[in-house]
C-alpha cells in the first residue's frame, strides 16, 4: 500500500484538526454507555478512539466500537495478530502512541477498581498504562455501588486524582443496577460530551450555520498544456473551511486545483476554471447564511484556447478576457440575513486598496493581506491580515493560517452582534478571588449540564 508522503501527512494533520478523544471504558455495567458517550462526541465533530479493560470487555464487545469509531480497539500491552482483511494501525508502543494523539482521555465509566489504580500508579492493563503516560487533559465519570462510592478509600483516591488535575465528572443520583438507590450512576452521556469539549474550549458557536467557503486558485487554459493561474495554495480557505465545521457549521467547500486534503464531513466541490466557480457558488450560495470567498481567482482568462499545443516560434501575444466578478455576483444575490466576506491580496497600498474593493464590492467585509510580505501571503503556513468592514479595521497579527481562521470567524460573529451587545452580553467581572473563580466554573458545568440534558430530552421526546 503506498504511504503518503512525510509532507502530505503534515498537512492532513493542519488542516484536518479536529478534537481528538480517547475514550477508556472499564468494566462496569455501565460499559454500554460508553457507545453512547462515543456518538455523542461524534456529533460534536470530535474523532473519538477506543480503549477496553478486559472487564470492560465482558460487556460490551471491542467490536462495537470498531464499527462506531472505525479504528482498532486496543484492549492489551501486547500485540495480537490482527484479521488478514483487517487493516491495522499498528505502533511499536500502542499505549504511548495513543497518548501523544489524544487532546484528551475520558474514561467512562471509571470503575472504583480503575481510579485505585490511577490513584495508586499501577500500569497493569491498557487502561491504567495509558492513563500514566497521558499529558492531555484527563476526565474520569465514576460508576459504581453506592457504598463503593461512599467507601472512604473511593473517596480519598479520587480526592488524590482531583490533586493531581483529573477532571472527575461527579455520578447521578438514582436507581443502580444493584437494586439500590443512591449516588454512583454514570454521569448522562451527552453530559459528559458537554464538559469534556466546553474545558478544551470546543466552541460550537456557529452550530446552525451553513458556510460556504471558495479556496485555492482557478486556472484558465492557454493550450491543452498550458494555463494561466497563480500560486494560491488554497491553505488559509481550506483552514476556514476546518475551523468552521469544528465550530459546529454545515460546510460547502468549493475548491480550485491543490494538494490539501479537505476537512472531514465537509460538502467538497472540485472546480479547475473561473466559471465552473462561478457556476458551483451560485448554484450553493442561496443555501448558505454566510459565504467566504478565499479563493484566489485569476482575474483574465485567454479570448481563444488553442486546440493544440503551442509550438516556440519567437514571440507570442495572447489576447485576454476579464473573468466572472463571483463576489459582486453573489453580493447581487444575497437573501436577507446572509453575511459575504472577501479576500484582497495586495501588494501595495492594502489598506487604501483594500477599502475600495469593499465599497466597489458591496460585501460586509473585506480581509486584507500582504501578498508579497515575508512569510504571509500565498502558499506560506502563517498569514498577517486585517479585517475590514465599512466603520472598522482589525489589525490580525501574524499567526498560523489555521489560528487566523478562527480570528477571522470571531470578527464574522461581530458582525451578527454588534460589537456594544456582544460586550454588554459576554462581559462579566472578574473574579476576585480563587473561591470566585471555582464557583463561576461550579455555575458553568451546572449550565453546561442542564443544556445536555435538555438536548438529550427533546432528543427522547
Amino acid at each position: 500500500m503506498r504511504v503518503p508522503s512525510l509532507r502530505l501527512r503534515n498537512r492532513r494533520l493542519l488542516y484536518n484538526r479536529i478534537m481528538r478523544v480517547l475514550v477508556g471504558v472499564s468494566g462496569g455495567i455501565a460499559a454500554y454507555k460508553a457507545a453512547e458517550l462515543v456518538r455523542a462526541l461524534q456529533r460534536q465533530s470530535a474523532e473519538v478512539r477506543v480503549t477496553m479493560t478486559a472487564g470492560a470487555q465482558r460487556f460490551v464487545q471491542p467490536l462495537t466500537f470498531a464499527a462506531l469509531t472505525g479504528h482498532r480497539v486496543l484492549t492489551s500491552l501486547w500485540d495480537e495478530p490482527a484479521p488478514q482483511d483487517c487493516a491495522t494501525e499498528q505502533s511499536g508502543i500502542d499505549h504511548i502512541a495513543e497518548a501523544q494523539w489524544a487532546d484528551a482521555l475520558v474514561v467512562a465509566p471509571a470503575t472504583a477498581n480503575i481510579l485505585a489504580k490511577f490513584a495508586h500508579g499501577i500500569a497493569d492493563d491498557f487502561v491504567s498504562t495509558l492513563y500514566l503516560a497521558a499529558t492531555s487533559p484527563v476526565f474520569v465519570a465514576p460508576a459504581m455501588n453506592v457504598n463503593m462510592w461512599n467507601h472512604p478509600a473511593t473517596q480519598a483516591n479520587l480526592e488524590i486524582l482531583r490533586q493531581r488535575g483529573v477532571r472527575v465528572i461527579e455520578p447521578g443520583t438514582g436507581d443502580l443496577a444493584c437494586g439500590m438507590v443512591g449516588a454512583g450512576r454514570m454521569a448522562e452521556p451527552e453530559s459528559i460530551a458537554a464538559l469534556v469539549l466546553a474545558a478544551l474550549h470546543h466552541r460550537r458557536d456557529f452550530a446552525g450555520e451553513t458556510v460556504l467557503v471558495t479556496a485555492g486558485g482557478t486556472r484558465e487554459a492557454i493550450d491543452p498544456v498550458r494555463f494561466l493561474g497563480n500560486g494560491s495554495s488554497g491553505k488559509m480557505g481550506y483552514a476556514l473551511a476546518d475551523a468552521a465545521q469544528s465550530r459546529g457549521a454545515r460546510v460547502i467547500l468549493v475548491s480550485g486545483p491543490t494538494a490539501l486534503y479537505a476537512p472531514a464531513r465537509c460538502e467538497l466541490v472540485r472546480v479547475t476554471t473561473a466559471e465552473e466557480m462561478r457556476s458551483a457558488v451560485l448554484e450553493r450560495a442561496a443555501g448558505a447564511t454566510l459565504v467566504i470567498k478565499a479563493a484566489a481567482v485569476t482575474d483574465y482568462r485567454p479570448t481563444v484556447v488553442s486546440g493544440q499545443k503551442l509550438k516556440r516560434s519567437g514571440p507570442l501575444t495572447l489576447e485576454l478576457t476579464p473573468t466572472e466578478d463571483i463576489l459582486a455576483e453573489v453580493v447581487r444575490h444575497r437573501r436577507p440575513g446572509q453575511l459575504i466576506v472577501g479576500f484582497a491580496a495586495e501588494t501595495e497600498n492594502q489598506m487604501e486598496n483594500g477599502r475600495a474593493k469593499l465599497l466597489r464590492k458591496g460585501a460586509d467585509a473585506i480581509v486584507v493581506n500582504d501578498a508579497a510580505g515575508e512569510n504571509v501571503g500565498i502558499d506560506s503556513d502563517t498569514n498577517a491580515a486585517t479585517f475590514l468592514t465599512p466603520t472598522t479595521a482589525i489589525e490580525l497579527p501574524l499567526m498560523p493560517k489555521r489560528q487566523l481562521a478562527d480570528r477571522i470567524l470571531d470578527e464574522i460573529l461581530t458582525l451578527r452582534r454588534p460589537r456594544p451587545v456582544v460586550l454588554e452580553l459576554d462581559g462579566r467581572e472578574v473574579p476576585q478571588s480563587r473561591a470566585d473563580a471555582d464557583e463561576r466554573e461550579r455555575v458553568q458545568e451546572e449550565e453546561i449540564v442542564a443544556a445536555a440534558r435538555t438536548r438529550r430530552q427533546l432528543t427522547v421526546e
